[in-house]
């Protein structure tokens, strides 16, 4: 597997309104595709870098509309495994500006059955970086296994990226402090305020550096007021672009591929944390999670902004 970065987790068949109204009245639901690490990798090619992505699909209809549409985003799905007894997972998205209830329903999917043994199955020959999230341990102690296992593994050059995305609905009964000695292995951990709050008490950055000294790159966002970098010696804030926000959900996955992107690209700090606002925006603007990229002219010309211009910037809006 000669991709660049290689991306492991569950995806699902995501079902959104096809239509407007309350959700007990909607009667036409539009099937698409959803799942954290999979919509990264889906970001990563038109970023100019090769994708893969690994887990488990049932072998089922959505399992390979799952394949289909991810291979056709660009990313390498060679790499999952079709699993006979086990069925895909699904879930609901209620789309709205001021948030998107979800609803879902993966209990016993066939990415819930990954374990360590998976590793076996994949060539980290190549890879220069791994993304996780915190999502995979709280499916199964199976799958908890598998991102200790990749953790452990020993990936010289390789950059190893965690994202916390906690859900608290999926950790009932279950322990999440575990989410910081795996986010202590990784080289870069991003996580917003408020879900490490709920984890760990704070959602300072400063404290959450005490708390994880061991990443070299931490990244805290702070939903519409912007995002906090702490690396090395750089304590570093960047506001969030003004956007018309069609829905919100995704927005976290898409600043995570732009912000991985421009670190493997080797960009200065500001240009990497602009880089995750800008691809966040283009899914801010869109029912989907992954939406179509902004312009070319219009990214070049708020990297280049001076912060007033970037201030001063709206996209979406007339």
């Amino acid at each position: 597997m000669a991709s660049a970065v290689l991306c492991i987790g569950e995806s699902m068949a995501l079902f959104v309104p096809a239509e407007s109204g309350p959700p007990d009245r909607v009667r036409t639901w539009k099937r698409t595709i959803g799942g954290a690490e999979s919509n990264l990798a889906s970001h990563l090619p038109g970023l100019g870098l090769s994708s893969a992505w690994v887990s488990a699909v049932g072998d089922d209809p959505f399992g390979r509309a799952l394949l289909a549409e991810i291979a056709a985003a660009g990313v390498d799905v060679s790499g999952v495994y079709v699993d006979p007894t086990r069925p895909t997972g699904l879930y609901i998205k209620e789309s709205g500006a001021s948030g998107s209830p979800v609803r879902y329903y993966r209990a016993g999917s066939a990415a819930s059955g990954m374990g360590p043994e998976l590793l076996e199955k994949i060539d980290f020959t190549g890879v220069r970086a791994v993304h996780l999230s915190g999502i995979t341990p709280a499916l199964s102690e199976s799958c908890h296994e598998l991102v200790r296992a990749i953790l452990a593994k020993p990936k010289p050059g390789t950059l190893v990226s965690f994202d916390v995305n906690f859900r608290p609905a999926l950790w009932t009964g279950r322990d999440p402090g575990v989410l910081r000695s795996l986010a202590a292995q990784a080289d870069i951990v991003l996580t917003g305020d408020e879900e490490a709050e709920s984890v760990w008490g704070t959602g300072d950055p400063a404290r959450l550096r005490e708390l994880l000294p061991s990443p070299r790159t931490l990244v805290v966002k702070h939903g519409e007021r912007g995002v906090t970098l702490l690396e090395d010696d750089t304590v570093l804030f960047s506001p969030a672009l003004k956007v018309d926000v069609v829905e919100p959900v995704g927005a976290g996955d898409a600043f995570a591929a732009g912000f991985l992107a421009a670190t493997l690209r080797g960009d200065d700090p500001l240009t990497r944390l602009r880089r995750g606002h800008l691809q966040a925006a283009a899914t801010l603007l869109t029912h989907d999670d992954v939406g179509e990229p902004l312009p070319d002219e219009v990214i070049a010309r708020l990297l280049a902004a001076d912060d007033q211009g970037w201030a001063d910037a709206r996209l979406g809006g007339a």
